[in-house]
């Protein structure tokens, strides 16, 4: 696809069933330029979406939405006035801006700039997944994935599917001319399996996605889930608690990127660091991880669950290079953030819907792969933890400290995978745990695609990834 198809659908969409020309946008910022700003922008939107749960053969819960409007924003310094309508018209359009306009004048120059499209390359094709199969085909595939679990093992007393899937037209106006449309789909299928032996229960789970259709979930992608997902929770049948206290921890490629997304992508976010409350805060240039770390966030992996070809305030989306060699070279950058900290927007402007304001956020977050072998690097523990997957996690932006939970986890002896562990933790300080990095693999690879990020109480999807890493004198609380 390229950006004119982006335009046409995003304006047969939003603008001409509610009678909105380029000459009510143009009323529109006049408006908001009555007084005088820094930037001002209109996030138009329509989101179709949908979900299915099954559960013991039977379609357990279903629902589909449909949600439209527009936000209007104006900001002066660093004062943000913002208002939102459901209701897609010029009059509401014109109730929002007068809305808006209550803020204080300062700065900026009020000027309202010639339209100019916003050409960005697409990296996912304009599909809608939400109309794409009927409701009988979308039940049929969560049926097939149910009986490929069932299948895999006798132990297997409970499958629970679930599919999802989005179809996102944005287009937005800002008062220094740009102009810029995307259409994004996003699709996610999982499946959770719980087995059972002598009594005890346990859960494996496994799900991907991205933005493309149905299509995607073929036999063999279906045969990997129930695999992935039994192998887990037969892997968890067979667990000891896991030891307590600081060890080696490796971590393999993929989700486990989750920890850096978490530990460390957030504290590199242009807003933290502008107020001061992040670790990172004023360390550009700084040594702030070991030799051969390098992280980038890039929104521009085509196809994949964090990307855009355009971010939430026109930007074109680019791969940046936060950490380099152990460096910090920079943080991800919304357009507010970036001209109060004197630097260039990043491509990271992101909100949950129109009804939000946006804020610097990550996409996809990746650790750079290294010269070393996976198994060479199991191989140089002598005791320690090897964390395969990840359930829940937490970090403290301003002190860094991180709490995760390993969902499969094994203990390391000599070496070799000696057996399972459960209730694994590990516990740190993402600017910490970075330093402690002495081995990095070859093998980087990026996550299934099933990552959703909150913050402020805004939920976006993103991506994350990183090769197998070894990591010295982590702290892991177990229950052993």
């Amino acid at each position: 696809m390229n950006a004119p198809d982006a335009f046409s659908t995003a304006h047969a969409a939003l603008l001409e069933p509610a009678g909105i020309d380029e000459a009510a946008l143009g009323r529109t910022f006049g408006l908001l330029a009555a007084h005088r700003a820094d930037d001002a922008d209109l996030y138009f939107q329509l989101t179709r979406s949908e979900s299915w749960m099954l559960e013991e053969g039977q379609v357990k819960s279903g629902s589909f939405s449909i949600d439209q409007g527009v936000g209007v924003r104006v900001v002066a310094g660093e004062k943000t006035a913002f208002a939102y309508a459901d209701d897609l018209s010029p009059e509401a359009l014109e109730a929002s801006a007068k809305v808006t306009r209550a803020i204080a004048a300062s700065g900026g120059s009020g000027q309202v700039a010639a339209p100019a499209p916003r050409l960005a390359k697409s990296l996912y094709q304009p599909i809608d997944p939400v109309s794409a199969l009927d409701d009988a085909q979308k039940v049929r595939l969560l049926e097939r994935l149910e009986r490929l679990a069932r299948a895999r093992d006798p132990r297997v007393k409970q499958v629970i599917g679930r599919l999802a899937s989005e179809y996102d037209v944005v287009y937005i106006a800002r008062s220094d001319g740009l102009r810029a449309a995307d259409v994004r789909p996003l699709v996610n299928l999982s499946v959770t399996v719980i087995v059972e032996q002598d009594g005890r229960r346990e859960q494996g789970y496994c799900g991907g996605g991205g933005r493309f259709g149905y299509d995607y979930f073929d036999d063999a992608k279906l045969e990997q889930y129930a695999h992935t997902a039994v192998q887990q929770a037969l892997t968890n049948l067979e667990a000891r608690p896991a030891p307590a206290g600081p060890m080696t921890v490796v971590l393999g490629p993929g989700w486990p990127g989750i920890l850096l997304h978490e530990a460390v992508g957030h504290g590199l976010e242009g807003d933290f660091n502008r107020k001061g409350t992040s670790a990172f805060a004023g360390r550009v240039g700084e040594r702030v991880a070991a030799r051969g770390v390098t992280v980038v966030d890039d929104g521009t992996i085509a196809d994949r669950r964090g990307s855009l070809s355009v971010d939430d305030e026109g930007e074109a989306t680019s791969r940046n290079v936060l950490i380099e060699d152990g460096i910090l070279r920079g943080y991800i950058q919304d357009r507010l953030n970036a001209r109060l900290m004197g630097v260039s927007p990043t491509g990271n402007g992101r909100r949950e819907s129109y009804a939000h304001l946006p804020m610097p956020r990550m996409t996809n977050t990746l650790m750079l792969g290294g010269d070393r072998d996976a198994q060479e690097i199991l191989a140089s523990v002598d005791r320690g933890l090897f964390a395969v997957n990840f359930g829940g996690g937490e970090v403290d932006i301003t002190s860094g400290k991180f709490v995760f939970s390993a969902a499969e986890a094994w203990w390391v002896e000599g070496g070799k995978l000696q057996y399972p562990v459960k209730g694994a933790t590990l516990i740190g300080n993402g600017p910490d745990a970075l330093t402690r990095v002495s081995m990095i693999g070859n093998d980087m690879a990026l996550d299934p695609g099933i990552g959703t990020c909150g913050k402020e109480g805004q939920s976006v999807p993103v991506g994350v990834g990183q090769p197998t890493l070894r990591i010295d004198g982590l702290t892991v609380g177990g229950t052993g």
